[in-house]
């Protein structure tokens, strides 16, 4: 049906945007998500954007809600605050997150279109200077602007939208059609793409949105002509035309999180990353970030983000051996057979499974994700068959609850009961992908199932406990989730926990440290094992910042 043509931008306006942006994003998703090269060729700017707009669009639908019960409608600033907040929250990518600065710097100009508490509106000059403003703060956000990319299309729409005169149907409407000439010149500007015979993936997307603003106003819809403004190049990338970028080495890990830190401690944050990879781009403001960086240490990435604030919602993906990267571009990702999901306690295992293979969600010290995170995640592993290793028995139904809404898409997915990360490192290490699906599962179940787990912690209170009372500071010793040891030292408590696993036998014990981990306990688990168990073998990880200062596998 066809939109009601406005002259003015109000809150009602930003509304049918986002639904008109998200089904426009929708409809060219897998057209963007193949011709994805640059700056990572992993076929996901599509979807990426797609999901950044959805959230966007989510958040404008929750302030109309009480409009939708007989309250006032929302005022033109609260929508577009809603629309930035929620498009930052849910930012994926390297694209999304630059979308979300975009509708962000908007968000600013326009919310400032009148006083709090009145539905007011902004003409289009009001809409003129955001979509400036968009350009410009968007571009400051990335460490490293490159022209041919999202950044060139959002400043040839600002620049055609100062040059137009009249409401904002005239504005958006001058802004789409210099996108799309941008958007036309984009191979010329940057080798990647005129290598592989497309347009930016970004560009496009941003194309479609600003199409959805004119038709926002106009009531008109737009269809994207390519051959309109030149020979525009939207076909899926011929493998070919992108082999030698396979000799381009590039960073390993994706690693995106949402960061709550005041300004000076982000733009240190700024410098740690951009030493550390490449793709560094860093949006948001007023204590709330989203961090986005390719970096071949993942754990320092984090770290660097722990230094700075309070990280969450972290996001590792490892983009595979062999694959090239900014600098040179990788052929399109196709989804690939299967892949496996894990929840992983701390920086340090997440980078462990990530070497392995695995898509990670860190989960943080009393902050266990939600099932969306793991839908996002079992999504973002572009896989037609996912194991999803939840690594904690509280988390087993969150994660079938994961599970049962990502099988509506198609995905055929086995949830692997794992109650600890030491599991996960069993199964996993069994893991082959080659393998049928079942007897995978059945192979990687029986691994985790083989081995018996324990975590040594420090009491938050007195409890009662399967080994009696503890009070508050005791080192407790749980072995296969129950209590027990009860000692007043990590590493001697460890030890008896240690020697209860290997009374019932054993072939190799795994030793994750967490940063609290008291220093020499490794080496002195070690020398136990090597004293009173012949033919058993000791394997030592990092485990970064996790809840227990140790976990013990026993398999």
């Amino acid at each position: 049906m066809a939109q009601v043509p406005q002259t003015f931008f109000d809150a009602l306006a930003v509304r049918t945007w986002c639904g008109l942006s998200l089904g426009a994003l929708g409809r060219a998703r897998e057209e963007i998500d193949a011709i994805n090269v640059y700056p990572v060729a992993d076929g996901d700017t599509g979807t990426n954007l797609f999901l950044t707009l959805e959230s966007a669009t989510g958040a404008v639908e929750a302030v109309f809600a009480g409009y939708e019960l007989g309250e006032e409608i929302p005022t033109l600033a609260d929508a577009v605050r809603a629309m930035a907040h929620g498009a930052l929250i849910g930012a994926r990518g390297n694209s999304g997150t630059i979308l979300a600065q975009l509708l962000r710097g908007m968000a600013h100009v326009l919310a400032e279109g009148g006083a709090p508490g009145e539905a007011t509106h902004i003409d289009g000059d009001g809409l003129r200077l955001a979509l400036r403003h968009a350009a410009d703060s968007a571009r400051r956000a990335v460490a490293h602007p490159v022209e041919g990319t999202v950044l060139s299309v959002a400043a040839a729409a600002a620049d055609a939208a100062d040059t137009a005169e009249g409401d904002c149907g005239a504005i958006a409407r001058a802004a789409y059609e210099g996108a799309c000439k941008a958007l036309a010149a984009t191979p010329g500007q940057l080798a990647a793409l005129e290598r592989a015979g497309v347009v930016d993936a970004g560009g496009r997307g941003l194309v479609a949105v600003l199409g959805a603003l004119v038709e926002a106003f106009t009531g008109e819809a737009v269809v994207f002509d390519p051959h309109a403004y030149a020979a525009v190049p939207t076909a899926p990338v011929p493998v070919d035309a992108v082999s030698d970028a396979r000799a381009a080495a590039g960073p390993a890990f994706e690693v995106i999180y949402l960061l709550e830190a005041g300004d000076g401690a982000v733009d240190r944050l700024r410098a740690r990353l951009d030493a550390l990879g490449d793709s560094l781009v860093v949006v948001g403001g007023d204590g709330l970030w989203n961090v986005h960086v390719h970096v071949d240490d993942a754990g320092a990435a984090v770290e660097a983000g722990v230094e700075a604030g309070r990280p969450y919602r972290i996001r590792i993906t490892h983009f595979g051996a062999g694959d090239a990267h900014a600098g040179g571009e990788r052929p399109p990702r196709e989804r690939v057979q299967r892949a496996v999901v894990a929840v992983v306690p701390g920086e340090g295992l997440a980078t462990l499974y990530a070497e392995a293979g695995a898509t990670t969600v860190l989960a943080r010290p009393g902050e266990p994700p939600a099932s969306g995170e793991l839908v996002d995640a079992v999504r973002r592993a572009h896989a037609r068959e996912v194991v999803l290793l939840p690594n904690d028995a509280d988390l087993r139904h969150t994660a079938a609850a994961a599970a049962e809404q990502v099988r509506a898409d198609g995905i055929r997915v086995a949830l692997i009961p794992t109650r600890s990360a030491v599991q996960g490192i069993a199964a996993l290490a069994v893991h082959l992908p080659d393998r049928r699906f079942d007897e995978d599962v059945v192979q990687m179940t029986s691994a985790a199932g083989a081995t018996r787990y324990a975590e040594v912690v420090v009491a938050e209170r007195q409890s009662w406990t399967m080994a009696g009372i503890c009070q508050a500071g005791d080192v407790l010793g749980l072995i296969d989730g129950d209590v027990a040891v009860i000692g007043s030292d990590v590493t001697a408590t460890a030890e008896t926990v240690l020697d209860r696993m290997l009374q019932a036998g054993g072939e190799l014990v795994t030793l994750v440290l967490g940063d609290e981990a008291p220093e020499g306990v490794a080496e002195r688990l070690e020398a136990r094992v090597r004293e009173a168990y012949l033919a058993v073998d000791t394997v030592v990880y990092a485990g970064g910042r996790q809840e227990a200062p140790l976990l013990i596998g026993v398999e």
